[in-house]
């Protein structure tokens, strides 16, 4: 099932393109004679303009061209190799043609005398001519010329276009040889312009350089600077440097163990004695006296102690250890003394040696300071000075390089590869190619004025602009040059499409008993009154009784395909002149009456609006199967209106290729105004034989019928016309059937 459902769009698709290639070729087969038209115009007018143009011939000169170039290696450097580039030759293509080369090329060649030779362009009736004025001659020079690339190389062509031969070779060759020598002598004034601009600037940058060299020279005697070498300054004043950051660091040091012993000392003096003794050994583990101190002092503390619990304070152990105690005490505080007192020392000592750094670092400053002002003017004038030098050193490299580069040869800039020589037979006009190109260009002028016209053609074209615009179905399409059915038989192949159209009428019938039915159209010319006759006659052809009647009072037509007199009909039976019997005539078939028109008075326009008429399509409804009635075109008088407003069924008559669609559309409009039923659009005279979108509706034209067959019956059918001619002639003008 998916594969189905994917084939179907994609052939419904495939159909939908073959169609509307279908519709293309259709207009093209339609407006075939535009088409035609419009091509032989084209190229009879391209073939007649070829053959008046007068010969021209063409002769070439290729060059060879680079951008800048010269013979040898230029000096110093090296030549790039050349690469294509777009731009370059377009521009060289426009300064081939610009006046600074075709100027000389005027004259040289004394072009203006020989453009103002009317013997030069076949007009020999002024023998003294004047010759052109240069602008003049430039204009047609570049006309006559035409550069571009040759195929496939970089190589570049000068084609000049001439009448005579000999002048159009020697125009490319002077036109070559003219860009040569622009092209060299353009390159050379610009050497030496550069050149020249060199050589100023370089005098200039001398006396600079000199200027500078005076200066340095003063303020090297100025400074008393020993400047033996370019390194010399910059070593000394690396060594100063180098001082200073040495004094700079070994002051840090000082200033980093001053302060250590300073901060030691102030902690020291905030503390008790008896704390000092012990923040003593912590700050100083050095100290080798004090803990031998405080050891004896602890073991003369312990021996006190144990004394005085046997012996008074009177005993002479007693004393002799007190007095040992307050001794060891006494050194201790000496001790504590000596200790703070050589660290006061050490912090003095710390701070002077700190001082002292200090102000050699700022000696040394001020020595590299006084170094660095008293020469860094003449190291930079020296600077300077170099700076300039150097400059002059390459503006004079570049001065010599561009007067050798000048000097060398730069014929390779352009060389003559091929020199133009004299043509042997014309180029212009080129016959073949002007009427190939005016076949093709006559062909889509023809096609597009063709689907042009197309365009503004709004007219009924197909059964889908007709259902599309209308909205009504197509009920019958009738061929083109259809002639009497009743005289052609019930077995003529053209009766065969309005066998269709009364099938199509009779089955889109809702009702059955509605057996009226008229014939209206838009315009006058659509067919309609062929349209009712014919079908008239198939009706009766089937076996139904069939009255037709010509209610088209103003310009009744009906009367003349039978051949009888319009002198009676239905407007004396509207007036109650005659009755019915007298004004219904019948014609050479048995099931078929008819009914004329009748004159018209000045003073009965309005008969069709009548309560008569009412009664009068009632009456003939009821006698016969079936009631045709042709009316006037519908847009024109009111007449359609009320015929379609009194019937029971109405069919559109539509002329193929005739009318806008607009007014087809108010036609049915105008029907369904007045309450009429519209049953269906009938196109008409289709041409089969041009337009095959229609072949299928009536293919029976040319499938069912044999040519031999139709002529054989044709040729019968004008004989039997011309004896019932004859027969009509001698009978009387009226038939009436009763």
């Amino acid at each position: 099932m998916e594969n189905a459902k994917t084939t179907i769009p994609t052939q419904t698709a495939a159909q939908e393109s073959q169609l509307h290639f279908l519709d293309y070729w259709r207009i093209i087969r339609i407006r075939k004679t535009i088409i035609l038209a419009v091509f032989l115009l084209v190229l009879l007018t391209t073939t007649a303009v070829t053959f008046v143009l007068p010969e021209s011939y063409m002769s070439t000169a290729k060059i060879a061209i680079e951008k800048e170039a010269t013979d040898i290696e230029p000096l110093g450097r090296s030549q790039s190799p050349l690469q294509y580039d777009p731009y370059f030759v377009n521009t060289e293509f426009e300064k081939i043609q610009s006046k600074s080369v075709l100027y000389p090329v005027i004259s040289n060649l004394n072009l203006m005398k020989i453009y103002a030779d009317k013997d030069h362009y076949g007009d020999r009736s002024d023998p003294n001519p004047t010759p052109w004025d240069l602008q003049d001659t430039y204009k047609q020079l570049r006309k006559n010329l035409d550069v571009r690339l040759s195929r496939n190389t970089s190589l570049i062509e000068i084609r000049a276009y001439d009448r005579k031969k000999e002048i159009a070779a020697q125009i490319a060759n002077e036109v070559a040889d003219s860009y040569k020598k622009w092209r060299l002598s353009d390159k050379e004034e610009n050497s030496k312009r550069g050149i020249q601009v060199l050589t100023n600037k370089l005098v200039d940058i001398n006396d600079q350089v000199e200027a500078a060299q005076k200066r340095v020279n003063e303020l090297r005697s100025k400074y008393n600077i020993a400047d033996s070498s370019a390194e010399t300054p910059a070593y000394q004043v690396s060594l100063e440097r180098e001082k200073v950051s040495a004094l700079a660091v070994e002051l840090t040091r000082a200033e980093a163990e001053y302060v250590f012993y300073q901060t030691k000392l102030d902690e020291l003096a905030r503390l008790g004695r008896l704390d000092l003794r012990k923040a003593v050994l912590t700050a100083m583990p050095t100290e080798q006296q004090l803990p031998q101190l405080l050891s004896e002092l602890a073991l003369a503390e312990q021996t006190l102690a144990r004394l005085r619990v046997d012996y008074s304070p009177e005993h002479p152990d007693v004393r002799r250890a007190a007095a040992l105690l307050e001794q060891v005490n006494k050194q201790i505080e000496d001790r504590l003394d000596g200790i703070l007192s050589g660290l006061t020392n050490q912090v003095v000592s710390l701070k002077a040696r700190r001082d002292q750094l200090q102000k050699a670092v700022e000696e040394a400053k001020r020595q590299v300071a006084e170094e660095a002002q008293k020469s860094g003017e003449y190291f930079l004038a020296k600077r300077e000075l170099e700076n300039k030098q150097k400059i002059r050193d390459a503006i004079l490299l570049r001065t010599l390089q561009e007067e050798v580069d000048m000097a060398l040869p730069k014929a390779s800039m352009v060389q003559l590869v091929e020199p133009a020589e004299a043509a042997k037979r014309p180029v212009r006009p080129n016959i073949v190619l002007n009427i190939a190109l005016g076949a093709i260009v006559g062909l889509v002028m023809g096609v597009g004025l063709a689907f042009f016209i197309e365009y503004l053609d709004t007219s009924v074209k197909t059964i889908d602009d007709v259902e599309r615009a209308l909205q009504s179905p197509v009920l019958g399409v009738i061929p083109q040059n259809i002639g009497n059915i009743l005289k052609e038989g019930p077995d003529s192949p053209h009766a065969e499409a309005y066998r269709v159209l009364r099938t199509n009428i009779l089955f889109s019938r809702k009702n059955p008993s509605a057996n009226a039915l008229t014939a209206v159209s838009g315009g006058a010319g659509e067919g309609k009154s062929t349209t009712v006759f014919n079908l008239a006659a198939v009706f009766a052809q089937n076996g139904q009784r069939v009255l037709m009647v010509d209610s088209d009072l103003r310009r009744p037509s009906l009367h003349k395909f039978l051949g009888v007199s319009n002198s009676i009909g239905l407007t004396n039976y509207l007036l109650k002149q005659n009755t019915l019997e007298e004004v219904i005539q019948t014609t050479s078939h048995p099931n078929l009456d008819f009914l004329p028109s009748g004159k018209l008075p000045s003073s009965a326009l309005g008969i069709l609006n009548s309560a008569r008429m009412k009664e009068f399509i009632d009456d003939v409804k009821r006698r016969y199967d079936f009631v045709f009635f042709d009316s006037p075109p519908i847009m024109g008088v009111s007449d359609a209106s009320i015929i379609a407003s009194l019937v029971d069924l109405s069919i559109l008559v539509v002329q193929y290729r005739k009318y806008p669609q607009a007014m087809t559309l108010r036609a049915k409009q105008m029907v369904e105004k007045v309450g009429g039923t519209m049953l269906g659009v009938v196109l008409n005279n289709i041409n089969i034989s041009q337009d095959s979108y229609y072949y299928y509706y009536s293919g029976y034209y040319y499938d069912y019928y044999s040519k031999y067959d139709y002529d054989e019956y044709k040729h019968h059918d004008e004989a039997d016309a011309e004896v019932q001619t004859s027969e009509k002639a001698a009978s009387a003008d009226l038939k009436p059937k009763y």
